[in-house]
């Protein structure tokens, strides 16, 4: 048997197997209404039919000014939740489990969403659709509009806001919520002393950059069920002296683990510029040092590409799950494709039943 497709419980959740699919932007919502459309179903429709175990959302805002772009999705409100609860539905009839990334983008938000007819870079204006941002502090993301450095009333109203999010997702059938604690947006920028300079109880120590995503993880855990898992996707690394790093992660999982989180979804940048030395499996090393410096589990993402390089992960213990997200665009059933490579059964690799002929080679069955 893979480890690759070895089930794997979280509290009272099952998941199908050990592939997951990374929380991705599809910034599609062109009604900039942050309701999820028929774009959003067939695009997890189609991965959860190709055998992922676990299918995590985009990014969805908790507020309209925490969207990265205006085009991005939200579960800020129940009209989201229904267009969410039909997608879910969907997802759950393939026989995969679905989680939604809860986010805020702070200083990177009211961004365009670079695709070939707009700009690649820089603030949407209000003439535009676009809003003033929050953060930490202050200073700009280079090539942002700078930012208003939020009040402490303005933090309490976040992590509300997250907590509303997070009811409904339990609501819309979510199976988990994953907070988004990475990549340089709202809950990265306290994280970081290159974002956060503040001086009151949301800064400067330890203690005071972790203690947003620490509330915001409380909020979550207080509406939703017992038996629900918690995910939070962390940044390992700034990869600049100075910043967020390696062991103040597995320091604060080591908290989290003790606030009810379940999983370590490990990433890393995006707080700051910097130059990170990407290569295949690049951030693997993060997720293992999670997993044994905090006692929870963790997921390994980022040019993680091939069936065996996944499979490898898992069994040398760097991580419990991987997450494929630029190959999981490529290819909707990658799952399927890693059980032929590997040798697993069909009904292992959670093929469909109109798809089973997939994994047959041709020319042991025709028709």
């Amino acid at each position: 048997m893979s480890k690759l497709f070895e089930t794997l419980t979280l509290r009272g959740l099952t998941v199908r197997n050990r592939i997951w699919l990374a929380p991705m932007c599809q910034y599609s919502v062109e009604r900039r209404d942050g309701v999820p459309t028929d774009w959003h179903l067939v695009n997890l429709g189609a991965r959860a039919q190709g055998g992922f175990g676990l299918l995590l959302t985009e990014a969805s805002a908790v507020t309209a000014d925490g969207r990265i772009s205006p085009q991005d999705t939200g579960l800020w409100n129940d009209v989201q939740r229904d267009a969410w609860a039909r997608i879910v539905d969907f997802v759950h009839a393939q026989g995969a489990a679905i989680g939604v990334q809860l986010a805020h983008a702070g200083r990177k938000a009211s961004t365009y969403r670079g695709f070939s007819d707009e700009p690649q870079n820089g603030s949407v204006p209000a003439e535009d659709g676009g809003w003033p941002t929050v953060s930490a502090s202050p200073e700009a993301f280079p090539g942002y509009d700078a930012p208003r450095e939020m009040t402490v009333d303005d933090i309490a109203d976040v992590v509300s806001a997250f907590g509303a999010a997070a009811r409904r997702a339990v609501e819309a059938g979510f199976d988990t919520v994953e907070v988004h604690g990475a990549h340089g947006y709202l809950v990265h920028q306290f994280l970081s002393p290159l974002a956060n300079h503040r001086t009151d109880a949301y800064g400067g120590s330890f203690e005071g950059r972790t203690r947003l995503l620490v509330e915001i993880v409380d909020a979550v855990r207080a509406n939703v069920p017992e038996t629900m898992p918690v995910l939070v996707r962390l940044s390992a690394t700034d990869w600049t002296e100075g910043g967020w790093d390696a062991d103040q992660t597995v320091a604060v999982s080591a908290v989290l683990k003790d606030h009810g989180v379940d999983l370590v979804d490990v990433s890393s940048g995006g707080a700051v510029l910097a130059e990170i030395p990407v290569g295949p499996g690049y951030q693997v090393p993060f997720a293992r040092s999670v997993r044994e410096g905090s006692g929870l589990p963790s997921g390994a993402v980022g040019l993680i590409t091939s069936p065996q390089q996944a499979e490898t992960v898992l069994t040398s213990g760097d991580a419990d799950v991987v997450l494929l997200a630029r190959a999981a665009l490529r290819e909707p059933a990658w799952p399927q494709r890693a059980a032929a490579e590997l040798g697993v059964d069909w009904h292992e690799a959670a093929y469909p039943d109109a798809y089973a002929r997939g994994h047959w080679p041709s020319e042991a069955r025709a028709g």
